[in-house]
């Protein structure tokens, strides 16, 4: 497994001790020196490794969001609650005050979060939150903004250029994540690539049917036509029917990632296929795809899938797997017009830059849809998903930098203590600009 890490070249040192923890995993690096390069660095990482997974910061990210492939795993780093409070813990330890104090790049719940735990003056603690196109400039001058109003001692950045930008004018100190937050995060990419690449060598079967009067002789040689198909054992099943059996990464590429339904016949009109004879062959058939844990859950799966594109009454397909999951209906071009747990195309994209999964995120869009418009509260979106309230500000930070959530506004269920913040969530809007929104 290869996993690429695009890093500063002063936090070498601390990745390197959070990679020692990962065993059969290669690391190739993509260190920069000013933020102006990593695009370039980035790029030439991809360029030059063939990665199963990347793992980069939240400004690195921002910067070369658009070179990375879709397909690719990634996960975001960032900073942790953890790592501001060592931060303050440093601050004290040099005899500064807690406050007054101005942070960046920290989420505000992140700042509620931790200055509520250390019982610290919320008002007087400044904060510009991560924003995708913040130049150094702008983090410089809001820290002396901050510092002409007040008389903090110090900032808490997580931007290595800040220091430099500010030029002596404040002492300057680094919530930068810590070994072991890094750790973690290279922890649950790699887990996920196992994933990916344990998916990709599963076994799958497909059930492909001709319509009552096609003719199954002749839908299985022109199975056998396709070249994705040039490894698979196909053979006649039933009266009119093909199955066929290969690895799981062989029909993911015949229907673009489940995307389209592979009809290698006409759907509308009779069409002679050469077989010797006078059958003009299938006018319209239907596809089911399986993945299980045997060949024979497999087919059984495939069969249920088909039985399913049957009802429809239109040339169509649809995965089933063993955990439950259901894709379609595949058309014969577009994107697949539902998903029972998640959608294909757009919704997966975001997923992989979010740092989510596509079933999170597409539970995420389904929530979406039940609040019409409503903004919700990280708690609430936690008791919805079944997440712990920690799990769910986490979460909603995530989507807030990916953009798939914005502030909207606050309430306070109770008369004492701070106002929960309200978020509007926006992945139906995302989908939709990416062209994979469910119709």
């Amino acid at each position: 497994m290869r996993i690429g890490l695009v890093i500063h070249a002063g936090h070498r040192e601390r990745f390197s001790e959070a990679a020692r923890t990962l065993t059969d995993v290669s690391f190739v690096w993509a260190v920069y020196e000013r933020e102006d390069q990593i695009r370039d660095r980035v790029g030439d990482l991809l360029t030059a490794s063939d990665l199963d997974g990347l793992l980069l910061g939240l400004v690195p990210f921002a910067r070369a969001r658009d070179l990375i492939p879709a397909r690719l795993p990634i996960t975001v780093t960032r900073s942790a609650a953890l790592d501001l409070a060592l931060a303050w813990a440093r601050a004290r330890g040099n005899g500064w005050p807690a406050t007054p104090v101005s942070i960046d790049t920290f989420a505000d719940e992140t700042v509620d979060e931790v200055a509520t735990a250390l019982e610290l003056d919320r008002s007087a603690i400044a904060t510009l939150p991560f924003s995708p196109e913040q130049p150094i400039a702008e983090v410089a001058d809001f820290h002396r903004r901050h510092l002409a109003q007040t008389d903090a001692r110090y900032v808490i950045t997580v931007r290595t250029g800040v220091a430099a930008a500010l030029d002596g004018q404040a002492a300057v100190l680094h919530a930068l994540a810590t070994p072991a937050t890094i750790r973690a995060d290279m922890h649950e990419l790699a887990l996920r690539v196992r994933h990916r690449l344990a998916d990709e060598q599963r076994f799958a079967a497909a059930v492909f049917r001709t319509p009552r009067s096609g003719s199954p002789s002749v839908l299985r040689r022109a199975l056998l036509d396709l070249p994705e198909l040039a490894d698979a054992w196909v053979e006649e099943h039933g009266p009119r029917g093909v199955v066929a059996f290969a690895p799981a990464a062989v029909f993911e590429t015949l229907t673009q990632h489940w995307v389209t339904a592979p009809m290698p016949w006409h759907t509308s009109t009779k069409t002679a296929i050469d077989d010797g004879t006078d059958d003009p062959g299938p006018e319209a058939a239907v596809a089911g795809f399986g993945i299980g844990p045997s060949v024979q859950r497999s087919i059984a799966l495939a069969e249920q899938a088909a039985d399913r594109a049957e009802r429809d009454g239109t040339p169509a397909a649809y995965l089933i797997t063993d955990d439950g999951l259901m894709v379609g209906p595949m058309g014969r071009s577009g994107p697949a017009l539902t998903f029972s747990y998640r959608q294909h195309g757009g919704l997966e994209s975001l997923a992989g830059r979010a740092g989510l999964s596509p079933t999170t995120l597409s539970r995420l869009a389904a929530l979406e849809r039940s609040l019409a418009g409503r903004p919700t509260s990280p708690g609430e979106l936690a008791n919805a998903l079944g997440i712990t309230d920690p799990s769910g500000r986490r979460l909603i930070r995530k989507l807030t930098e990916a953009g798939l959530a914005f502030p909207d506004g606050s309430t306070q269920p109770y008369h004492k203590g701070r106002p929960t913040r309200l978020y509007r969530l926006a992945i139906t809007s995302a989908l939709t600009a990416t062209g994979g929104a469910e119709r």
